[in-house]
């Protein structure tokens, strides 16, 4: 305590709550040697003057405004034109960490929006024309999970791939034909109207370039020039193929047809 009978200094105790620390604080920082230990007195207590106050204010002051503990102690003890540079360089990565936390955020909005967290809004802004068009839930649902899957493992034929299907979603006739394909779901494997439809879908492809259901069908030059190209279109165009046969059957005699007309799509 402050003696009534003159000043002798602040016990640590005090000395913290008057920096706006803790006790444990003032501790560490006499550990790291940025703030010197004041020594006992007769009565066995560290008093704290103004000097050793002001030295934990100025600690406490750069640690709040994040400077690291590590530099606080060079930073004190450097001169004027020193201190100026090392606060402009801490003042430049709090910019940055601020940045990373913005990105940050940002992700978290867009995981409370569902699909703006892996897609990019252009993806989202055709799901949504699909939901819209009357496509189930459940087909939307694939058409995404194919989407994510592109856009991790063939980036880049993703935007051309959302072209054609922007392009197709504006055309009747695409729509119905895919709608048709939903509809082939329900089929046996071995039924005959899917060799048909495998016919129109391929035709289709060959004709403009729209994409029916998910099929990719050829991938870019620099696709292809990947060990393991076949592998990644085989894992999106596959996808969720074991819980449908008939569909199975149906990508296959379309890349069939496709292959036979010379386009190279990728054998898995």
């Amino acid at each position: 305590m402050i003696a009534r009978n003159g000043y002798d200094g602040l016990t640590i105790g005090q000395a913290a709550a008057f920096v706006g620390v803790t006790v444990k604080t003032v501790r560490h920082y006499h550990r790291l040697g940025l703030v010197a230990e004041p020594e006992r007195d007769g009565s066995g207590y560290r008093r704290y003057g103004s000097a050793g106050l002001l030295r934990l204010v100025q600690v406490r002051t750069l640690a709040g405004a994040g400077v690291p503990l590590a530099e606080v102690g060079e930073l004190l003890d450097a001169g004027p034109e020193r201190f100026a540079a090392a606060l402009d360089d801490v003042r430049r990565r709090l910019t940055e960490r601020i940045e990373e936390l913005d990105a940050r955020r940002a992700t978290l909005h867009r995981l409370a929006h569902g699909d703006r967290a892996l897609l990019p809004d252009r993806a989202c802004a055709v799901l949504d024309r699909l939901a819209g068009l009357g496509f189930g839930p459940d087909y939307v649902a694939a058409q995404r999970e194919a989407m994510v899957l592109t856009r991790a493992l063939v980036p880049e034929i993703l935007d051309a791939f959302l072209a054609r299907l922007e392009r197709g979603l504006d055309d009747p006739g695409y729509v119905e034909l895919t709608r048709r394909g939903l509809e082939a779901a329900a089929w046996e494997p071995d039924d005959p109207r899917i060799e048909e439809l495998a016919s129109e879908l391929a035709d289709r492809l060959l004709a403009d370039g729209l994409p029916a259901g998910r099929a990719l069908s050829a991938l870019p030059a620099g696709s292809r020039g990947r060990s393991d190209a076949a592998a990644r279109y085989e894992v999106v165009n596959r996808h969720r193929e074991d819980g449908a046969p008939s569909i199975a059957r149906l990508n296959l005699l379309v890349e069939a047809k496709l292959r036979a007309a010379g386009v190279d799509v990728p054998h898995g």
